[in-house]
C-alpha cells in the first residue's frame, strides 16, 4: 500500500493570513512546496535565484507569526523577495518577474501593499523599518516593523548609523541579520538548539542569563565553539557583542533553515520585545537546488535554467560584452603601469574586475557593499601616488556622490571612475538604471567626463584615463554586448575634450554621446533614403565640450539634434549652455535635445525600454523630420 500523495498547502495560501491557520507540520511542508515553487518560476523568468532559496524557512516563518500587511517586513536590497511575492497574492504572476508589464524583481510599493519599502540598493532596511517604528509611535500606520538584512548588506556603513539610531531611541523593532556565508557546524547546532528551547520558555529578562549559563552545560571540546559562534560578527565592546553595544537585544545565531527552531523565537520575540531587536539566523543560499548550491556564487543570478540539470540557456554572442571589453584594456593597460589599482563595492563579477583580480592580486580590493568608502579609499590611493581605477556601476556611484565632490573633485585627485551600466539596464529595472551620472559628474569643475560610442571606443577611453593625471575622469559603457566592432590590438589616450565626424551630411547635425550611436546611424541610413542625409558627429565627451565641433555642426546646418543614454541636465544641457552663451539661437538654429523620459523607466528588454523612452532609430528618425518641419508620410514602422 503506498501513501497518498500530499495535498499541496501552497495552494490554499492566497494571502499571509493563510498561514495562521496551518499547523507547525504544514508549515514545513508549505516551505517545500514554497521552494520548489521559486525554483520552477525563476527557470522561466531567470533572475536572484540563490538568495531566495536561503530565506524560504525564513519567509514561510515571518508569515506565519508576523501580520502583513499591518506588520511592516522590509528586504534589503530585494534579491530574497520572491518567496515573500508568492506567498502575497502574487503566485500567478510570479511567471512574470522582470518582464515588460509583469512582476518587479525586487520589492515595489506601487505593486503590493504587502511591499512597504521599495529596494534594489543595499543596506536600507533597517533605516526605513526604524522610520515606519517611530511613525506608529507617533499615530501613523500601526503595527511592527521587521528588517531582513544579510550580512554583506550589513557591511555598509548605512545599516551602523541606522542600528545606532535605533539604540538611542530604544524603539520596538526587528532586525533579522540574514547570515548566508557561515556553514553551521556541530557546536553552533548545538547551541542553538539548546538556546531555542530556552527562547520559547525562559523570560525575556532571563534570556542573556540562560544563554550564557548554556555554554556551561556543553561538552568542554563544545564549548569554545559555541563561544566564536555566539561571537560571530561581534566585538568584545563593553563586556558584551556589538550589537548589544547599539542598544539592541541579540538572539542567535540561529539555524535559519530550521522552523521547529525559528517560529519559537519570533513568536516570544515578538510576544515579549520592548525595545529593538537583532536575531541572527544562519542561513545557506541556493539552500535546497543542487545546482545553486554547488555554484560559485550559490546561483545568485541566473538566466533561464532547466530545473532538473541547472543548465542555464546560453544564447551565441554576437560581440563581446562591454564589461568584458573593459575588463581586458584595463589588464592590458596594468601589464605595462604598475601603479594602477583597480577597486569595486562588492561587485568584482559585474564589474569585470575578477579578471583584474586573478591577474593582479594585489592591486585589486573588494570592499563590500561601501560605495562611499571606495570612493574616498580611492582618492587616498590617488593622492599616495597610485592610479586607481574605481569601477562601480552608475547606479551605485550615486551612493557616494558627497565623496565625489568633496574627496575627489574639489583635491583634483586623478581617480578613474569606469561607470558601467549607463543608460537603461533591462530587467533590473529603475532601481538600476544608469540615468543621473553625466549630469550629476559634468556639473563638477576639472572633472572629464566619456562616453564610448562602441567597444573600440571603449579600448581607447581606458588608455585615456590611465594617461590622465590632471584630475578625475570617467568613462560610462552600457550592459551587454558590443555592436561588434573590430576591437584595437591596445589603447591609445583620446585627445580630451575632441569628437570625432562620422559622415558628412546637409539640412540637419546629429551629435551623439554614448552607444545611441548605433541607432543614429540607422535612423540617418533611412533618411538618407528619403533624401535628407544627416551629418553624425560622436561627441565623445560631455566635459570638457568639443566647442569647436559643436559650433562648427551649428554654423553649417539649419538644425543641430544631441543624443544621449542620461537625463535633462547631461550632456545635451551642456550644449545648449553653449549654444546659448555663443548667440547661435539668435542666428536661427533648431535645437533639440533627445535624453531619458523625465519618469522612471519600468523594467522590459532594453530594446523596449528605449523605444518606449522614444529614443531608438524610428524615433530618432522621427525627431529629425519634426524639426525640418516634413509631414511624416508613408514611414515605414
Amino acid at each position: 500500500m503506498t501513501d497518498r500523495p500530499k495535498t499541496p498547502v501552497l495552494d490554499r495560501i492566497r494571502h499571509p493570513v493563510d498561514l495562521k491557520a496551518l499547523t507547525d507540520r504544514e508549515l514545513h511542508q508549505l516551505a517545500d512546496e514554497l521552494r520548489a515553487e521559486t525554483i520552477s518560476a525563476v527557470s522561466v523568468t531567470g533572475g536572484h535565484l540563490g538568495a531566495g532559496l536561503g530565506v524560504v524557512e525564513l519567509t514561510v516563518a515571518l508569515h506565519a507569526v508576523f501580520d502583513a500587511p499591518r506588520d511592516k517586513i522590509i528586504w534589503d536590497v530585494g534579491h530574497q523577495c520572491y518567496p515573500h511575492k508568492i506567498l502575497t497574492g502574487r503566485r500567478d504572476r510570479i511567471r512574470t518577474l522582470r518582464a515588460e508589464g509583469g512582476l518587479s524583481g525586487f520589492t515595489k510599493r506601487s505593486e503590493s501593499p504587502y511591499d512597504p519599502f521599495g529596494a534594489g540598493h543595499s543596506s536600507t532596511s533597517i533605516s526605513a523599518a526604524l522610520g515606519f517604528a517611530c511613525a506608529a509611535d507617533l499615530g501613523g500606520d500601526p503595527g511592527d516593523a521587521v528588517a531582513v538584512i544579510g550580512d554583506g548588506a550589513m557591511s555598509a556603513g548605512m545599516a551602523f548609523e541606522a542600528m545606532n539610531n535605533a539604540g538611542h531611541l530604544k524603539q520596538r523593532l526587528f532586525v533579522i541579520l540574514n547570515d548566508n556565508e557561515m556553514s553551521i557546524a556541530p557546536p553552533t547546532g548545538a547551541l542553538s538548539t539548546y538556546l531555542t528551547r530556552l527562547y520559547a520558555e525562559a523570560p525575556f529578562q532571563d534570556l542573556k542569563a540562560a544563554a550564557k549559563g548554556a555554554l556551561g552545560l556543553l561538552p568542554p571540546p563544545f564549548q569554545e565553539g559555541a563561544r566564536r559562534a555566539r561571537d560571530m560578527l561581534k566585538g568584545m565592546a563593553m563586556g558584551g557583542t556589538l550589537f548589544e553595544a547599539l542598544g539592541f537585544s541579540y538572539l542567535g545565531p540561529i539555524d535559519g533553515h530550521d522552523l521547529d527552531g525559528l517560529l519559537p523565537v519570533l513568536r516570544m520575540a515578538r510576544a515579549r520585545a520592548t525595545g529593538p531587536m537583532l536575531i541572527h539566523v544562519i542561513t545557506k543560499k541556493g539552500k535546497g537546488y543542487a545546482p545553486a548550491e554547488r555554484a560559485r556564487d550559490r546561483g545568485h543570478a541566473t538566466g533561464r535554467f532547466d530545473v532538473l540539470t541547472g543548465e542555464q540557456a546560453k544564447s551565441v554572442p554576437n560581440a563581446p560584452t562591454y564589461t568584458k571589453v573593459f575588463a581586458q584594456a584595463l589588464v592590458d593597460q596594468a601589464a605595462r603601469d604598475e601603479r594602477i589599482v583597480a577597486i569595486t563595492a562588492a561587485m568584482p563579477d559585474g564589474t569585470g574586475l575578477n579578471l583584474f583580480a586573478e591577474r593582479f592580486p594585489r592591486r585589486c580590493f573588494d570592499v563590500g557593499i561601501a560605495e562611499q568608502h571606495a570612493v574616498t579609499f580611492a582618492a587616498g590611493l590617488a593622492a599616495g601616488g597610485m592610479r586607481p581605477f574605481c569601477a562601480l556601476y552608475s547606479t551605485f556611484l550615486q551612493r557616494g556622490y558627497d565623496q565625489v565632490v568633496h574627496d575627489v573633485a574639489i583635491q583634483r585627485l586623478p581617480v578613474r571612475f569606469p561607470i558601467d551600466r549607463a543608460g537603461l539596464v533591462g530587467a533590473d529595472g529603475a532601481t538600476h538604471a544608469g540615468a543621473y551620472d553625466v549630469a550629476f559628474l559634468a556639473n563638477l569643475p576639472g572633472f572629464v567626463v566619456m562616453a564610448a560610442a562602441d567597444e573600440s571606443e571603449l579600448v581607447h577611453m581606458v588608455a585615456t584615463a590611465a594617461a590622465h593625471d590632471e584630475g578625475p575622469i570617467a568613462f560610462r559603457f552600457p550592459r551587454g554586448e558590443g555592436v561588434g566592432v573590430d576591437l584595437p590590438e591596445r589603447g591609445v589616450p583620446l585627445d580630451i575634450g575632441r569628437g570625432r565626424l562620422i559622415r558628412e551630411g546637409a539640412r540637419v547635425a546629429i551629435l551623439s554621446f554614448g552607444t545611441r550611436l548605433a541607432e543614429v546611424l540607422k535612423a540617418a541610413e533611412s533618411l538618407t533614403a528619403r533624401g535628407l542625409p544627416p551629418t553624425v558627429a560622436d561627441a565623445r565627451f560631455a566635459k570638457p565640450l568639443d566647442r569647436d565641433l559643436i559650433l562648427r555642426l551649428a554654423r553649417e546646418h539649419e538644425a543641430l539634434i544631441t543624443v544621449e543614454e542620461g537625463a535633462v541636465g547631461g550632456f545635451g544641457s551642456h550644449v545648449a549652455q553653449l549654444l546659448a552663451e555663443e548667440g547661435v539661437f539668435d542666428r536661427g538654429l533648431k535645437f533639440r535635445s533627445m535624453v531619458l523620459p523625465d519618469t522612471f523607466v519600468d523594467h522590459a528588454s532594453p530594446e523596449a525600454m528605449y523605444r518606449a523612452a522614444g529614443m531608438d532609430a524610428p524615433q530618432i528618425e522621427a525627431r529629425v523630420l519634426d524639426v525640418l518641419g516634413i509631414a511624416v508620410v508613408g514611414r515605414r514602422a
